[in-house]
């Protein structure tokens, strides 16, 4: 791997470099044929007849590499980046936790929807959250138009649908900003002005603290 690469990879925050890497080696898994996507994608049925992993792996595979691939892991990257920065510095385990509780909720909220690929939907919960934690910041689309911060989910979202030609495809993005959003209440809205403290889903447990050396 050339120096300015690895430096690149060594600025991205843990949790975001983690899920990036594991990511991107899921989808070059499935393109040099070691697995199938048949064996990642997650159904209630499956989980139950003695194939855990696929709670796991179902967040972790963005499809065939494509510019839908490319279009969702570099949205993902960088939001995930951004607010692992600016939200979660030196607070790991709170960062790791958010997406936990995510991913419980998502795969909880899968067959309603029909989605046995979650990448996607866990991608836009932190796209959403730091969209909501900085309202005012302008954000230039592809340098054709101009929003402010939270319209970006929307507009991605948008964006989705007309790169795949369905509003189905969307549909998990939309599933995402709805967790997302969830999310950001309990978070922003109920702990902090309705409670005026922490609680379990603003704040890791302490031994999951201590697992990631935050304590």
């Amino acid at each position: 791997m050339p120096v300015g690469i690895e430096a690149w990879v060594a600025q991205i925050p843990p949790i975001t470099r983690g899920w990036l890497a594991l990511s991107v080696l899921t989808s070059l898994a499935v393109q040099c044929q070691l697995v199938t996507p048949l064996q990642l994608y997650f159904s209630p049925k499956s989980f139950l007849n003695g194939q855990p992993w696929r709670a796991g792996t179902t967040f972790f595979y963005f499809g065939p590499i494509s510019l839908d691939f490319v279009f969702h892991l570099f949205f993902f990257m960088r939001y995930s980046r951004m607010l692992e920065e600016s939200s979660f510095p030196n607070r790991r385990a709170d960062y790791f936790w958010l997406l936990l509780l995510s991913s419980m909720m998502l795969l909880a909220l899968s067959p309603l929807f029909n989605l046995p690929f979650l990448s996607s939907s866990l991608a836009f919960v932190p796209i959403y959250l730091w969209s909501r934690r900085h309202p005012s910041t302008p954000i230039s689309l592809f340098g054709l138009i101009t929003i402010t911060a939270p319209y970006l989910p929307i507009a991605l979202v948008a964006f989705s649908w007309i790169l795949n030609g369905t509003w189905k495809a969307a549909a998990g993005d939309l599933v995402g900003c709805a967790v997302g959003h969830v999310g950001w209440f309990l978070r922003d809205v109920w702990t902090r002005e309705m409670l005026g403290g922490t609680t379990v889903f603003s704040e890791a447990p302490i031994r999951l603290k201590r697992m990631f050396g935050d304590v």
